[in-house]
């Protein structure tokens, strides 16, 4: 079964839609490489995993760097549940948990 990479809700859409298109199509280009290769099969500097069964997609533009932070799902699904322009050297906590309460709104 292939892996595909979904947002979970119009939030996450919205969110996305607010980066610049350098890194939205930085995205959409990984996110081609975990469909393609899969995601066990992608790494560093593309993914990292952060906390639990939290993990992100890392992208940089020219105005900067942002993250894409995921939970997979099953079915290889990976659910992208939030997005945002990265501003301090580490992720910030407040993402984090954003990220976490959202992610028990994905569907197992």
């Amino acid at each position: 079964m292939a892996w595909t990479v979904e947002t979970l809700n119009e939030a996450v859409d919205a969110e996305l839609a607010e980066l610049p298109a350098d890194m939205r199509a930085r995205l959409a280009r990984i996110s081609e490489l975990i469909e393609s290769a899969g995601l066990p099969n992608v790494r560093e500097p593309h993914v990292r995993h952060i906390r639990g069964q939290m993990s992100e997609i890392r992208l940089k533009g020219k105005a900067g760097i942002a993250r894409a932070l995921y939970v997979t799902a099953k079915g290889q699904r990976v659910v992208i549940v939030r997005v945002f322009i990265k501003k301090t050297e580490k992720t910030p906590a407040g993402e984090i948990d954003l990220a976490l309460q959202r992610a028990k709104e994905v569907k197992p």
